[in-house]
């Protein structure tokens, strides 16, 4: 039976950051625009900096839906799902922004998050505070099997100096504006503050 918790707690906290996959979901406000449903991995890239604040990487590779939809009215909700032990999924209704790599609170962020994580193609640090945190049965999601983390993103990225990643990002459709026209990943790239 679902619940709903008053603070990311111990438990909650030990099971979010043990799953090696979670989801994040968006939308405009424009009935007629784009739903964003976007997995997100790579190991150390999420961080519980209270309980009830959240924070993940954001590196390029694909479109900046989600920050199009944090610019414009700030919804979101991140999902996780226990592929292997008791079935759970939990969720994390809130409010989200971009943090972007000029921001003054940028470095004080990226203290929280695993050196090894804070890598090139980073274009952002979402920030999410909780309205409401939930759990239900995951009765229905399968037993799967973690073997191991996709290198295929960092080696890309790493080839690429800040420079060429500023260019990867200006020269790809829907990192700008979404695929809704909203603003989305400012550009030029901001620089990194240090």
């Amino acid at each position: 039976m679902g619940k709903t918790y008053e603070r990311i707690d111990g438990r909650l906290r030990s099971f979010i950051e043990r799953q090696p996959v979670f989801f994040t979901a968006t939308a405009p406000l424009d009935q007629d625009g784009h739903v964003n449903l976007s997995p997100k991995g790579r190991a150390g890239t999420l961080a519980v900096l209270d309980e009830l604040t959240l924070a993940y990487l954001d590196f390029g590779g694909s479109h900046a839906e989600t920050i199009a939809h944090l610019r414009e009215n700030g919804r979101i909700t991140l999902m996780w799902c226990a592929f292997d032990g008791p079935p759970t999924v939990v969720r994390v209704h809130g409010h989200g922004e971009a943090v972007f790599r000029d921001d003054p609170r940028f470095a004080a962020l990226i203290g929280h998050f695993d050196p090894t994580a804070d890598g090139s193609g980073l274009r952002a640090i979402v920030l999410v505070r909780a309205e409401r945190v939930s759990d239900s049965c995951g009765f229905a999601v399968p037993f799967m099997d973690y073997r191991a983390e996709r290198e295929l993103h960092a080696q890309y990225f790493d080839r690429k100096t800040d420079e060429e990643f500023g260019a990867y990002c200006e020269g790809k459709d829907h990192v700008g504006t979404s695929i809704d026209g909203l603003p989305a990943l400012p550009l030029p790239l901001p620089p990194r503050v240090a």
